[in-house]
């Protein structure tokens, strides 16, 4: 029997939700582990809904649970339901609906608030000692939900190739450990069990980022 892996989104489209091919990247990498992929989003608003071609917010309101089942192929399930027992791992993708949606990132930086929901179930998986992946923004739940956590978003020096380098610091000004690492490299934490890499936080290539996003779907399941 696969390992059953918890993988939660936070809306459809890397301006106001999850990233499309981060999340079907873990799917894939997920399917090709041998692990079933068990798909969650919380039944609630999107802070906003952006206009992918203009990049600017409308007056649209859009449910995320709704739109994350466009990512599920309409195989998933309200967060609300989510049983860390019967579940091996969790996985979150990044996208802007991590900082939006599943947390107050995007307007409050180290300051933010995490979704309870969100928060329940990522301090579930830890006291339960089972591993957690996250990638993109997505490390910032952990920086904010586990102090002294050992995580990367990539490298902490902003450059063309590192646009979001300034997130790194945030999370050391939090108390973690940012650990600097190329796009196609995970960090482990082993002792938080945290699995981290930066994906779209790098302005690389995408099969490198699909990459990266394997490495991190492979350690999270051989932690399971």
């Amino acid at each position: 029997m696969g390992k059953r892996v918890a993988v939660v989104l936070a809306g459809c489209g890397v301006y106001d939700g999850s990233e499309i091919h981060e999340s079907s990247a873990v799917l894939v990498h997920l399917s090709r582990e041998g692990a079933q992929a068990e798909v969650y989003a919380p039944n609630v608003d999107q802070m906003h809904v952006v206009d992918h071609v203009k990049g600017q917010p409308t007056q649209e309101k859009r449910n995320m649970l709704v739109e994350s089942a466009r990512i599920a192929r309409g195989n998933i399930k309200d967060l609300a339901q989510l049983d860390v027992k019967g579940l091996d791992a969790l996985i979150i993708p990044g996208g802007f609906g991590v900082a939006k949606n599943l947390s107050t990132w995007a307007t409050q930086g180290k300051n933010c608030v995490v979704s309870k929901e969100v928060e329940d179930v990522l301090k579930a998986f830890h006291a339960a000692k089972k591993p957690i992946g996250l990638c993109c923004i997505s490390p910032v739940l952990a920086a904010k939900i586990f102090p002294g956590c050992e995580l990367t978003v990539g490298h902490d020096t902003e450059c063309e190739k590192w646009p979001y380098a300034k997130t790194a610091e945030t999370m050391k000004e939090l108390g973690c450990k940012h650990v600097n690492k190329h796009v196609t490299e995970i960090h482990v934490d082993a002792k938080n069990k945290l699995v981290t890499t930066s994906a779209f936080m790098c302005n690389a290539p995408i099969h490198e980022i699909y990459d990266g996003i394997g490495k991190m779907v492979k350690e999270v399941v051989r932690l399971a």
